[in-house]
This record gives C-alpha cells, structure tokens and sequence, in this order.
C-alpha cells in the first residue's frame, strides 16, 4: 500500500523530470545539427558565385558558419569521450 501511496505523491515530478529530460534532449539534437550549417556555407557560396555578396562579406559569415560548424564538431567529440 505503501508502494502505491509513494507511485501516486511521486507521479507529477517523474512525470516533470521525463518531460525535462525530453526537452533536453531535443534542444541537443538540434544545436548539434550540422545540416542547417552545411546548407548555410551551400547558400552562400552560391550567392558568393552569382555577385550577390562581396568577397569580404563570404570571407565574413564563412568565418561564422565554419566556427560554428567545429564548435558542434568539438561538443560532438567531447559527448562520445565521455
């Protein structure tokens, strides 16, 4: 009965901690998302190539997405070390 009384009090902060960790690990997987960086780098190349941005512009936001992309790649590396 015990048992029973504890699953009943204990149920909404289980419920809470699943919830978290559920959200947790979405927000991960999507910081940790190499793709929308990859297809940033594809589209600016691109608008590099068509005369749409200077080159001081491409050298600018390359250098941006390129950190970005090796900060995931570093997280990435230092989750799978653990």
């Amino acid at each position: 009965m015990a048992f029973l009384l504890d699953d009943i009090l204990l149920s909404p902060a289980k419920f809470a901690v699943w919830v978290g960790r559920h959200i947790y690990q979405q927000a991960e997987a999507n910081l940790t998302d190499e793709s929308p960086v990859r297809q940033g780098l594809l589209d600016l190349q691109t608008q590099f190539e068509l005369g749409q941005i200077s080159t001081e512009e491409f050298a600018e936001q390359e250098a941006e997405l390129m950190a970005r992309l090796e900060a995931i790649q570093r997280y990435k590396e230092s989750q799978t070390g653990r």
